[in-house]
């Protein structure tokens, strides 16, 4: 067997069906109802923020909660630069950049703080990370400012549906490329002995606080986008701790060992979180919660663990009906 000729074509239908995903996504908000794009925005959100912490703790084994806190200083940078009064002071491309590039200098600073930390305490510095910057933004509002909330200038949901679109493609390809480069292989390392990787030589503190950083900026970036689509911006809202642990049980859910779990898993668990929010707005939280323990026990691989699990099922069962016919 050619196995480039195999590999090629392997890749020509990846690309494909990437390629026709992407189609009826551009096509999706000129049919779509407007709330129809709006769950669609709020899906790619939810891609966006679950690939970026798999970008990060996938890989290294370090659980962060920070992604309410990134998310949130995205939203806030938007809220300052693109204001509904007077009105925007800089271009919408320009104040996404911002919020991402915000994010990414917070992630600087944190990371070297925390990432000296491991296991249970970097989780827990990383949720009062986010908890600190909701209180500090309250204080703002409450105190300094003396109102609460920000109008920011709107966008439509077909506008910021065809934004993120982009960012989910930016994101993809970010992963995918630090999968395959050395820095993945460093990341991959250090989840798997961080001891070991820095008698190696790895730069451990280092390659934590870029990916870190890295994977903060698409956060900001989609914070950034969303202030605008929700048209305003408040402490309680920007800073919501659902946001630091919806990503974690997405992307449970749907597996980490391959890109493409984390985006089915963000997929089906924003549509769901959407609907058990809208008829059951008191319990919708506790259900995630026992989703995630039932998850974590019976389905530790996420869905594409299941896929190598049942392809030798498969073939087990191909090769004894094969076995019995001879």
């Amino acid at each position: 067997m050619d196995i480039s000729k195999f590999t090629s074509r392997k890749f020509l239908s990846v690309a494909g069906f990437i390629l026709a995903i992407l189609a009826f996504l551009a096509i999706f908000p000129l049919y779509g109802s407007n709330s129809e794009v709006g769950v669609g925005v709020i899906i790619l959100m939810y891609v966006i923020l679950t690939v970026s912490w798999v970008m990060f703790s996938g890989s290294t084994g370090y659980m962060s909660l920070a992604v309410a806190g990134f998310f949130g200083i995205g939203q806030y940078v938007a809220a300052f630069l693109y204001p509904r009064d007077p009105g925007p002071l800089l271009p919408l491309p320009a104040v996404i950049i911002a919020g991402g590039l915000a994010s990414f200098v917070f992630a600087l600073v944190v990371g070297l703080v925390t990432l000296r930390l491991k296991g249970m305490y970097f989780a827990i510095f990383t949720f009062g990370f986010a908890v600190f910057l909701g209180s500090i933004m309250q204080y703002y509002e409450l105190q300094i400012r003396g109102r609460r909330g920000i109008n920011v200038f709107p966008i439509s949901n077909q506008t910021a549906f065809y934004i993120l679109i982009v960012v989910v493609v930016l994101t993809l390809l970010t992963a995918y490329l630090i999968r395959r480069s050395r820095l993945g292989l460093a990341m991959q390392s250090i989840g798997e002995n961080e001891d070991a990787a820095a008698h190696m030589g790895v730069n451990t503190t280092m390659v934590k606080v870029m990916t870190f950083a890295i994977s903060a900026f698409f956060m900001g970036v989609v914070g950034a986008i969303m202030a605008p689509k929700w048209q305003s911006v408040d402490y309680s809202s920007a800073f919501l701790l659902l946001y630091s642990f919806m990503p974690v049980l997405m992307a449970i859910f749907g597996g980490m060992r391959e890109l493409y779990g984390p985006v089915i898993g963000a997929v089906i668990f924003a549509y769901t979180e959407r609907t058990l929010r809208l008829q059951f707005p008191y319990y919708y939280m506790l259900a995630f919660g026992i989703a995630l323990i039932l998850i974590i026990i019976y389905l530790p691989g996420g869905l594409t663990g299941l896929v190598p699990t049942l392809k030798d099922k498969l073939g087990g069962v191909i090769a004894r009906l094969r076995k019995g016919g001879q």
